[in-house]
């Protein structure tokens, strides 16, 4: 994983970058939108995605997380910043269809992507069928992560929806069913320091369209 990351960040940064690093002319990497090292500044990328629908423009600082970003260059603030490891869940974003933890991504790794962060999933006059779901069913107790829970678990049932099999999956050759043990398995990533956990599996069953029966406290 530590490889793919590197690897990706590399190929994120313009091939200009490399021969400034010893001293080369800068005019190259200026025309690709680019402050490289050594100048009096950080090293500044350009980057376009799609967020919530709409194409945003940025240029930022190559170190930059995705979280970051969203949070202190768009100002969408849902998305929380817990552990910053990538441990919570609590900043899950879903790009280009799959949940990520965005702390744990860099902004510039994302030309093009179409970005949803809980804001884009709804609004209090027209909410997402999982975000009354996680009211009806109080999913929460302090909110802190429920921005990232409810994307999660958006992203969680376009999963099985599209026959992804998770580490309980009894049967990888026959799609997978929305679960109990399902949803608690894929779902383990998302940490509720509150322990709504019960409520939140009710939440998602009822937006998959099942029942299932709440498990003893």
């Amino acid at each position: 994983m530590v490889g793919a990351s590197a690897a990706a960040a590399s190929a994120a940064v313009p091939s200009g970058a490399g021969p400034a690093y010893a001293g080369a002319d800068n005019a190259g990497a200026d025309k690709a939108g680019i402050r490289l090292a050594g100048t009096d500044g950080p090293v500044l990328a350009k980057v376009a995605f799609t967020v919530n629908g709409a194409r945003r423009e940025l240029e930022l600082d190559t170190r930059t997380s995705l979280l970051d970003a969203a949070r202190e260059h768009l100002h969408l603030t849902g998305s929380k910043k817990g552990c910053d490891h990538g441990q919570c869940g609590a900043c899950t974003m879903i790009v280009d269809g799959r949940r990520i933890n965005a702390c744990l991504t860099l902004a510039v790794m994302h030309q093009g992507s179409e970005i949803t962060t809980i804001e884009g999933l709804g609004q209090p006059d027209n909410l997402h069928p999982m975000q009354a779901a996680f009211i009806k069913h109080d999913g929460y107790q302090c909110g802190y992560c429920t921005p990232g829970q409810i994307c999660s678990g958006v992203a969680v049932l376009a999963e099985i929806k599209a026959g992804i099999p998770s580490h309980v999956s009894a049967d990888l050759n026959a799609a997978p069913a929305v679960t109990e043990a399902e949803i608690r398995e894929r779902m383990s990533g998302n940490i509720c320091r509150c322990g709504a956990y019960s409520n939140i599996v009710e939440a998602m069953t009822e937006v998959a369209g099942i029942q299932t029966t709440r498990r003893p406290a």
